[in-house]
């Protein structure tokens, strides 16, 4: 599962705070619970039904830098077989996006099965990684963004009214020894409508208008990049920050996340120093 990837796309704000002077755009610590169920799968998977739960973390301030927390935990059914994953990941962003570091640890059937740590550096040559689990290693890729960089950035484009762009995003996920290429389509704004399941999640923000996104995920390592993605993730992205209504499409199956449980958490006004 790429849950990782997934979860930074997650956030939600309503009571903002100072964003990097360079971003643009404001993001909130906050609380967000979604609810994970199957879509639809093929034969070939083998899977017959999914169903878990996303609990995801942010916090911090453009003084302090980012941090995230967050657990993504599925049951996976395969005819008479049940399995239980469960992935636990926290990672600290610097506000300038020049520093990442990430802890993720893959749980199945509570048995500890991968531990990654490590911390990502950016430069004007790219970016190090320095690997400290499940080995020390140290890996030189090319330049690159980080989480919340790329969440950024995507907004700033909404607002703009770009439709189309590619980047590339590392987030320290899988094996954390490469970025990926993603492709970005963002629609025509819409507004929330009567009878959204999300809304009581929402509150007042429950009209507020969004962007449907699209984004496309592919390893350029990989035949040149020039096969389908690894994967693709939809949702919608409101002006304020939040993302909701998730589809996460793997190829062989795919899943929806919905905001089931959304708390903000109370912000003070900060000057960095």
């Amino acid at each position: 599962m790429h849950a990782m990837r997934i979860a930074f796309l997650a956030l939600a704000s309503g009571a903002v705070f100072a964003a990097p002077a360079q971003a643009g755009q404001l993001l909130a610590p906050h609380r967000a619970v979604y609810d994970l169920a199957l879509e639809k799968a093929s034969d070939r998977s083998g899977i017959t039904g999914i169903t878990g739960r996303m609990v995801y973390e942010f916090n911090g301030s453009a003084c302090d830098g980012y941090t995230v927390t967050f657990r993504f935990v599925t049951r996976i059914d395969s005819g008479d077989t049940t399995q239980l994953t469960d992935q636990q990941t926290t990672t600290f962003e610097d506000s300038e996006g020049k520093s990442f570091s990430f802890v993720t640890k893959s749980f199945v059937d509570q048995n500890l099965k991968k531990e990654i740590r490590g911390t990502a550096t950016k430069d004007d040559k790219g970016v190090k990684i320095d690997l400290e689990k499940p080995e020390q290693q140290s890996i030189d890729i090319g330049s690159t963004q980080f989480p919340t960089q790329h969440l950024v950035d995507l907004l700033n484009k909404a607002d703009t009214g770009d439709t189309f762009y590619e980047t590339s995003l590392f987030d320290g996920s899988e094996d954390a020894n490469r970025a990926l290429t993603t492709t970005v389509i963002i629609g025509k704004q819409g507004e929330g409508k009567n009878g959204d399941p999300e809304a009581p999640a929402l509150a007042s923000l429950d009209k507020d208008k969004f962007w449907p996104v699209d984004i496309a995920y592919f390893d350029e390592t990989k035949n040149g990049g020039e096969e389908l993605p690894e994967y693709r993730i939809s949702f919608k992205l409101h002006k304020n920050g939040i993302t909701r209504d998730l589809l996460m499409d793997y190829g062989e199956f795919s899943m929806t996340g919905k905001l089931v449980n959304l708390k903000l958490f109370d912000v003070k006004p900060e000057t960095c120093n």
